[in-house]
């Protein structure tokens, strides 16, 4: 489809007034023939693949910044789940490669760098199992490097000794972390059906059924569709749609045409789009925001869930329309410390984790970014982990936790982590056990819808 002349200046306009930015274009690289039984090695192939493919990354999105006037806010780059080329690992080995992944990231330029991971939705190898255990030292000792476990999916089920795990591993990266507010725990994400083209931190990996190198798009946008509601005025809500369709699907064309770019020159494949609205904690580019302009007085008033799926099946609509190659998460993230009209909401009041779950069941991932005391107990965060993981299941959608028992920290207090990650307000959590219920541990078996077959 050739691009008309009055939509390059409506995306100019975008791009100038209302927040439009590319939010990252992500590099995937496949790591399965890096495999080997020394370490050394392991760690030399991996340091040398990835700085031979992505060298010219960097530079050349921001060639492509230049040229077409739009900001790529993020460069980052997506592995082979770390646990399935190197299942013969053990954790002191899976620490080093996770460092060296980190120098690999530094070396290239790159903000973040996905795939430290392991898909344990039905049970755990022993590399699985010690990667896992890896996690909160790998995470502590390198800075670029995120983390992303399945432990749920609804042809499975649900993992809860994964959980469990998780849960423990959740404190103890909080724990080790602690002097810099638990930022560890916003670089680990616990996943139900994930998707492997994710182009988004920290979720993001370079699937096994991916090309052996391709670029995926996140695009952003919540300033435009802002912007788009507000000049519209008091529509009926089927106007209202049709709005943010529109909308979506002019920061869709941009998104696929910045990526195609920068797969062409990189010379690898172009993957997909992924149309998540991806908030940032900048005035006027919230999710939240959005909500309110519809007539809500706040996020978290009655009528928030239903708002948020008229916002997140139009952006699907509209995406869909303008490109054949959607896919990674796609919809309106929520993250709370990431976007200011959820941290404003928060400290008023007018938002609870009940409410963010309830809203979770629309929306394309999770509880994200959400920050609750430190005492949390591990028993608490996994059934946590677990209500989310049942609304994927029973769903068929993808659902994911990425929460931060930010470690001395209490209700009323913020963590303040600064750029994209923001600052994130302790929530309270309700102080009842789940611990006899969690602990029973085994699989929850995979829903009826699950027979597809």
């Amino acid at each position: 489809m050739p691009y008309e002349f009055e939509e390059i200046l409506e995306t100019i306009r975008m791009t100038q007034v209302e927040h439009f930015d590319i939010r990252t274009v992500t590099l995937g690289i496949n790591l399965r023939d890096c495999a080997d039984r020394d370490v050394n090695v392991i760690s030399q192939k991996i340091y040398d693949k990835i700085t031979r493919i992505a060298r010219n990354h960097v530079k050349i999105a921001q060639e492509i910044e230049q040229r077409f006037g739009i900001a790529i806010a993020n460069k980052r780059i997506a592995v082979t789940p770390v646990s399935i080329p190197f299942d013969n690992l053990k954790k002191d080995e899976f620490i080093k490669i996770a460092e060296t992944l980190d120098r690999a990231a530094e070396a290239v330029g790159v903000d973040y760098i996905g795939g430290f991971g392991a898909l344990v939705q039905k049970g755990f190898t022993n590399g699985e199992k010690e990667l896992i255990l890896a996690i909160p030292e790998a995470l502590a000792k390198t800075k670029r490097v995120c983390s992303s476990v399945n432990v749920a999916s609804t042809k499975a089920g649900i993992n809860m000794d994964a959980i469990n795990l998780m849960s423990h591993q959740i404190k103890e990266t909080a724990r080790l972390t602690a002097k810099d507010g638990s930022i560890g725990c916003a670089k680990l994400v616990v996943f139900c059906n994930v998707p492997e083209d994710n182009p988004f931190v920290a979720g993001a990996f370079h699937g096994v059924s991916e090309a052996e190198a391709s670029i995926n798009v996140g695009i952003s946008g919540p300033g435009v569709v802002l912007q788009a509601i507000r000049e519209a005025g008091r529509v009926d809500l089927g106007q209202l749609s049709e709005i943010i369709k529109k909308t979506a699907f002019k920061i869709t064309r941009a998104g696929e045409l910045i990526g195609r770019k920068v797969a062409e020159l990189l010379g690898v494949e172009f993957g997909i789009v992924d149309i998540s609205l991806a908030p940032t904690p900048a005035e006027g580019d919230s999710v939240a925001d959005i909500l309110e302009a519809m007539g809500l007085e706040s996020v978290g008033a009655p009528g928030t869930t239903a708002a948020l799926a008229l916002l997140n099946d139009s952006v699907k609509k509209g995406g869909l329309m303008a490109s054949s190659y959607v896919g990674g998460l796609s919809g309106a993230f929520i993250p709370v410390s990431e976007d200011a009209g959820m941290i404003r909401a928060v400290q008023k009041g007018h938002l609870s984790l009940e409410k963010l779950e309830a809203m979770t069941c629309v929306c394309s991932v999770g509880l994200d970014m959400i920050a609750v005391p430190g005492d949390t107990p591990e028993e608490t965060i996994a059934g946590i982990i677990a209500d989310e993981c049942a609304i994927g299941v029973i769903n068929d959608k993808t659902t994911a936790v990425r929460i931060i028992p930010a470690f001395g920290k209490k209700v009323g207090d913020m963590v303040e982590y600064g750029g994209l990650l923001g600052s994130a307000p302790i929530m309270p959590v309700r102080n009842i056990s789940s611990k006899e219920f969690v602990l029973r541990g085994g699989r929850i078996p995979a829903p009826v819808r699950s027979l597809t077959n």
